[in-house]
């Protein structure tokens, strides 16, 4: 929105900054953490008030999670609500990347918020169904993906790039929107099970938006991406102003979601920030380096997925509990050592996503 204060630019002035990509992301970082600051204490005050009990605990889960029985959720609100407000704010609103990713999080937000509003009224953790969940998923997914095939260059419109061997497409044709849904709804939930303990989720969220705005702003420009070697999508640097904002908003909810938690983010936050994250890399066509960047919440979901395939037929389990940030309590693990830890293992592999970039 206030890219239109460039209407009154002659060139030269004040005005003249709203043309530039990383002006308007510096704005809306300071946003979106003002937002947090200012509406986070009065959501959290009116959360405690409505949902009374708070989020409720798994019954199965580890002994030391009780003691956080009473904490509201749905602290997602928070970071959802300074995440928009802050990319409407300064975001080129003609952006049809910008207008999908946004899409893509409200969307999610709105399944995530449902979820958490079962699960408060009912006390206890099973909420809207899985299946529900993942259908609602599956159809905003595949509006995004054909949105994102629409707007792609021709000679990139169903392909799929490869990391390092920037020569190598893989043309998907009709399998594009499919494999796209699998990517945005599977960020999704991976994101939605990471987000067990206080601040665990938040952090490598900020670190993977990161990592992605500066593939973004790359890739969307002619001069970065052919020193680099990566394939050009036009208009996708505007996205570099959502990753900022995603990150400040995630700075403001930390601040409150930092041990112990006056807030859970619950699957409001969560199920929109994993969604955002997978609808950025459909949209820049970095769908594998986000499986590097956020290689945390691939290993976390691999550790359910395997931990039922393994029950199911053997009866035994291979983790003393999934996801395997539990696995780690169970052994005795303090949660800020499990968080920081993890934490540490985020920056890692977001630098190893971004060396990518260069290493062709």
């Amino acid at each position: 929105m206030l890219y239109l204060l460039t209407l009154l630019s002659e060139g030269g002035d004040v005005f003249n900054l709203f043309r530039y990509i990383t002006f308007r992301a510096g704005g809306a970082f300071f946003t979106a953490l003002i937002f947090g600051f200012l509406f986070g204490p009065p959501l959290i005050n009116v959360l405690r008030r409505t949902q009374g009990k708070g989020q409720p605990i798994r019954l199965d889960g580890p002994q030391g999670h009780f003691v956080k029985a009473g904490t509201p959720t749905m602290g997602g609100l928070l970071i959802v609500g300074g995440l928009v407000v802050s990319t409407l704010l300064w975001a080129r609103l003609d952006n049809a990347f910008v207008l999908m990713v946004l899409f893509v999080t409200l969307g999610f937000a709105l399944i995530g918020f449902a979820d958490d509003w079962a699960k408060v009224k009912k006390q206890n953790t099973a909420g809207v169904s899985g299946k529900v969940r993942l259908g609602l998923g599956f159809m905003i997914a595949a509006v995004a993906g054909t949105w994102a095939a629409w707007y792609h260059p021709a000679d990139l419109t169903g392909q799929l790039a490869f990391p390092v061997f920037n020569e190598l497409l893989l043309n998907l044709g009709l399998l594009f929107v499919p494999f796209s849904m699998l990517v945005i709804v599977g960020a999704a939930n991976a994101v939605n099970l990471t987000d067990g303990l206080d601040g665990l989720a938040i952090m490598p969220v900020m670190i993977a938006a990161g990592a992605f705005g500066v593939i973004a702003y790359a890739v969307g420009r002619t001069d970065f991406s052919e020193y680099l070697g990566v394939h050009y999508v036009p208009d996708t640097g505007e996205l570099l102003v959502f990753t900022a904002a995603l990150i400040g908003a995630g700075l403001g909810f930390l601040w409150y979601n930092a041990p112990p938690a006056a807030v859970f983010m619950g699957d409001t936050g969560s199920l929109a920030l994993g969604g955002a994250l997978g609808a950025i890399a459909v949209a820049t066509k970095h769908e594998i380096v986000l499986a590097i960047v956020g290689g945390l919440f691939v290993v976390e979901a691999l550790s359910v997925i395997i931990q039922v395939f393994f029950y199911k037929r053997t009866g035994r389990r291979v983790f003393l509990m999934a996801p395997i940030h539990h696995h780690y309590e169970k052994k005795g693990w303090a949660e800020p050592q499990i968080v920081i830890r993890f934490w540490i293992i985020s920056l890692i592999l977001a630098m190893i996503g971004l060396a990518t970039l260069k290493v062709r």
